[in-house]
């Protein structure tokens, strides 16, 4: 199975304040990058002119302004997550604003139905944007820019096709066309414009840096040609920015004061070539976490092949599956700020450490109750037929946070069902749970002896019903040793009557191998574990009353969630998280 390069365990003490570390943006007038040219330009030391910096700071009242800029080419995922924390995060820790930009500069790849759900996701992880704007709002300006930076002599036009663009770039060789004059490259441009040329059989592209180590500016694209309408701005445009060009410029004509992303030295070259505002750009890493993928393309791959059912197959990572496993909004964010904002790459974190930011959570917000996943009959022969016996089991243990004393009836009766794997034909020294003559307590209920027991008719190895003898607490107060088991169990609601029946789908790893992204055969590495259901699991009446995304902890088992897929005949719960980390050495 493969392995990641690096796993980094995060601790989990919170920093008290990840924000610290930024700039306030009348700061910014310091050397944001130096970037070095491999000709005989000089050395370029970014920063903002104090003409510059006091024109941006009269325009925003010095006020914090940040973006969460996705494409709405797919959905999001947890690594979005982090993304909104960043940028929301910052903004709301200074008091300052954040937009929320759609990147909509690929008309072939987007869709309004991205935009929907990407704004449903935001608005989930409880973050308000200042203002939503779209890279279309500017393509005008765009190009406006982009003939400027033609005329400066810092972009041409090119005919190179993709192969030879590729090859070009391993051999660290300019572009035959990158010194053709100014003018020939406006008309070209122009041309592309107005539709004049075919096809692919043009670009944009910036004069910046092909024998540089830094394969980040070896002449990137400005603008594409294509003949695609585009969801918003429909058929003005033939040709469309690239993320490159688009992303530092409308940063600067939207006074962002500071920008998370991985493209400094491009970045800045762009804006010093066009004399434009520079903000802060902070390098931070992208959220990885083990047995999981993030890739847009594997997402998108897996849904379309069936591997996942949709978007919010609740076995991905992405906003809208975690959200109907159950997982709160919450506990992402803590989750987020813990990890960090960070600058190295190439790490992962451990799905188990997300877990136990989900369980802590979980723990304080979801009542108990009892299902039992794989019941097995118990007949208590010492209660008449006919007896129902009501117990009060509390909602939450004591010294919850909420300090609730509420509880819900369970019904006792002459059936009640545990799970199968709590009984064995025999017992051992550190086994809690039943087996022949021995006593266990039911929760909330009484002390319970094996008395006898049946095996299946054919098999003569499977047990299919217990009968045992119950302990009121009136004759037995003291019946139970304190080292003795204690179950969870669900009854008959009266005679002869089946338990509430429930569908529980247990959720797992998706894969097997920690970094399977890494992996030739990725597919290969899905875990067939990741999803079982169970069909007839065994409820308490009170749970009829569930709606979707009701949340529970099934005592002993876990958290669990409501399905959208449940109906008035049928509840379906999905496991959010193990009770415990199932994974831990020593952990059952």
């Amino acid at each position: 199975m493969a392995k990641p390069d690096k796993v980094e365990d995060k601790g989990t003490t919170e920093e008290a304040n990840p924000f610290s570390i930024f700039p306030a943006p009348e700061e910014n007038d310091k050397v944001h990058t130096t970037v070095f040219f491999s000709d005989d330009r000089p050395v370029l030391e970014a920063r903002n002119s104090e003409e510059i910096l006091e024109k941006h700071l009269e325009e925003t009242g010095g006020k914090v302004l940040t973006r969460f800029p996705p494409e709405p080419n797919g959905y999001l995922h947890i690594g979005h997550a982090k993304a909104m924390f960043v940028n929301f995060g910052l903004a709301k820790d200074r008091r300052g604003d954040c937009y929320l930009r759609f990147d909509d500069t690929n008309p072939e790849a987007e869709k309004q139905e991205y935009i929907d759900h990407i704004k449903e996701d935001v608005a989930w992880m409880g973050w308000e944007p200042f203002k939503i704007t779209y890279t279309s709002d500017y393509f005008e300006r765009l190009y406006d820019l982009a003939v400027k930076l033609i005329g400066l002599g810092y972009a041409y036009v090119d005919h190179q096709n993709g192969d030879e663009i590729k090859e070009y770039r391993k051999k660290k060789m300019n572009s035959p066309w990158r010194d053709r004059p100014i003018s020939e490259s406006l008309k070209l441009f122009n041309d592309m414009k107005e539709g004049r040329i075919d096809e692919g059989k043009a670009t944009l592209r910036m004069k910046q840096d092909m024998q540089s180590d830094n394969a980040l500016t070896d002449a990137p694209f400005c603008m594409d040609h294509q003949f695609t309408p585009h969801p918003r701005a429909g058929d003005k445009w033939c040709i469309y920015p690239s993320y490159d060009y688009a992303h530092c410029i409308v940063d600067s004509l939207e006074n962002i004061t500071h920008s998370f992303e991985t493209r400094r030295a491009s970045y800045y070259w762009l804006l010093d070539a066009l004399s434009l505002y520079q903000p802060y750009v902070w390098e931070y890493s992208r959220l990885n976490i083990t047995n999981n993928v993030m890739s847009k393309r594997k997402l998108n791959y897996l849904e379309t092949k069936n591997y996942m059912v949709g978007r919010d197959d609740p076995r991905s990572m992405e906003l809208a599956g975690l959200r109907r496993r159950g997982v709160p909004s919450t506990a992402i964010k803590t989750f987020v700020r813990e990890i960090g904002i960070t600058r190295s790459d190439g790490s992962m974190i451990r799905l188990e450490k997300f877990e136990n930011h989900v369980r802590n959570e979980l723990n304080k917000t979801s009542p108990r109750t009892m299902v039992v996943l794989h019941p097995l009959k118990v007949v208590i022969t010492n209660l008449e037929e006919s007896s129902v016996i009501y117990r009060d089991a509390p909602h939450w243990p004591p010294g919850a946070p909420n300090n609730d004393t509420s509880s819900y009836k369970v019904p006792f009766s002459r059936v009640v069902y545990i799970e199968q794997d709590d009984f064995r034909l025999e017992d051992s020294k550190d086994y809690k749970g039943l087996a022949p003559f021995k006593t266990v307590l039911l929760r909330y209920a009484f002390p319970i002896k094996c008395t006898n027991y049946k095996l299946h008719p054919e098999d003569k190895t499977t047990v299919v019903e217990i009968h045992a003898e119950y302990d009121p607490p009136e004759d037995k107060p003291n019946a139970v040793d304190k080292t003795t088991g204690v179950l969870h169990w669900v009854a008959e609601p009266s005679p002869g009557v089946d338990p509430l029946k429930v569908e529980v789908r247990l959720f797992d790893k998706l894969f097997k191998s920690e970094d399977p992204g890494k992996l030739d055969n990725w597919l290969d590495d899905l875990n067939p574990e990741s999803k079982v259901v169970i069909p007839c699991a065994y409820g308490v009446p009170s749970l009829k009353f569930a709606e979707v995304g009701d949340k529970f902890q099934f005592e002993r088992l876990g958290y669990f969630v409501v399905d959208k897929d449940s109906t008035p005949e049928k509840l379906v719960f999905n496991r959010t998280v193990a009770l415990r980390d199932m994974y831990k050495s020593g952990s059952k």
